[in-house]
């Protein structure tokens, strides 16, 4: 069962990989693990740890939950959704890295708020309440109790 999931993730992998325009020998670099070893994930040989997953995930500029999830390190149909989300969220080039963080935080306090929160998702309101509580940092650019409460006022400010 578990070389199916592993597989599964090598054919993914391969299929990120080349949709990156990357060569195996670029990846491995970019992931820092050895060209054979990226070689035998992609052929479903090998079943990488999470550490590894994480980089090679860095180095595509995908989600790691993604590669979890594919891996068989993450339990697919309860986090089949939230991992998709994002997924997409991270994905989207129309947004800088400090939008797809505000808007991450939003989604986990609206799933928390509906009883849907994880651990990690507990872990992450913990640091918008905090945030909230300590009141805007300088350049903050978003209200942090706005993101908690349903960001009805986070505005674009390049509009």
């Amino acid at each position: 069962m578990a070389s199916l999931n592993v597989g599964n993730l090598g054919e993914y992998l391969r299929e990120q990989r080349r949709n990156a325009q990357l060569s195996l020998r670029q990846l491995a670099d970019a992931a820092g693990v050895s060209n054979p070893y990226l070689s035998q994930i992609e052929r479903g040989l090998r079943k990488p740890s999470a550490e590894v997953l994480q980089q090679v995930a860095k180095a595509l500029r995908i989600s790691a939950e993604t590669l979890y999830v594919r891996a068989g390190i993450l339990d697919a149909e309860r986090d089949r959704d939230d991992v998709e989300t994002r997924a997409v969220i991270l994905a989207d080039p129309s947004l800088n890295e400090r939008q797809k963080q505000v808007l991450l935080q939003v989604y986990e306090s609206f799933r928390k708020e509906n009883g849907f929160g994880t651990d990690a998702d507990a872990d992450a309101d913990a640091d918008v309440k905090a945030d909230a509580d300590a009141g805007p940092g300088p350049g903050a650019g978003v209200d942090a109790d706005a993101a908690v409460d349903g960001a009805e006022t986070v505005k674009n400010p390049h509009s």
